[in-house]
């Protein structure tokens, strides 16, 4: 004769529904909004370079293109929620004698910033440090028929 042994067990599948749950939930919740913080900045780095460029060569003096590619990545950063003071612009030239303004030169914006991590505190400055930074350049040909303001 066999004897079986029965276990009775007891226990709550909703607790550990939850608590498996929430394991597994949080970090995935808070990795799509990293995810999509970062891919917001990506935009915005790309359409703010990619503006300026353009505005750039449409200038018709290199003091007005400077405040116009400032002004453009400004509004571009402004557009995705990301704050422009921690921009940083630079703008290169190539094929230009007299300055980038000239024509058939191409000018070169290039725009960096740092996107930080969701949720983050400000203590001990970590926003900062726990941030990605990204980069974007974009190049634009000055007009064959540009001509000076």
């Amino acid at each position: 004769m066999r004897v079986r042994a029965v276990h009775i067990e007891q226990g709550s599948a909703s607790l550990e529904f939850i608590t498996a749950g929430l394991i597994l939930l949080v970090p995935l919740v808070y990795l799509v909004l990293a995810m999509a913080a970062l891919q917001g900045g990506a935009f915005a780095v790309e359409g703010a370079a990619r503006q300026a460029a353009r505005v750039y060569v449409q200038a018709p003096d290199e003091a007005t293109a400077i405040v116009r590619a400032n002004r453009a990545v400004q509004f571009g950063l402004l557009d995705y929620d990301v704050d422009p003071a921690g921009a940083e612009v630079n703008v290169a030239c190539a094929g230009g004698v007299n300055g980038c303004l000239t024509r058939q030169s191409t000018v070169t914006v290039t725009v960096r910033i740092r996107v930080a991590l969701p949720l983050l505190p400000d203590l001990l400055s970590l926003r900062d440090s726990a941030s990605v930074p990204l980069e974007a350049q974009a190049t634009q040909t000055v007009s064959r028929f540009w001509r000076a303001g």
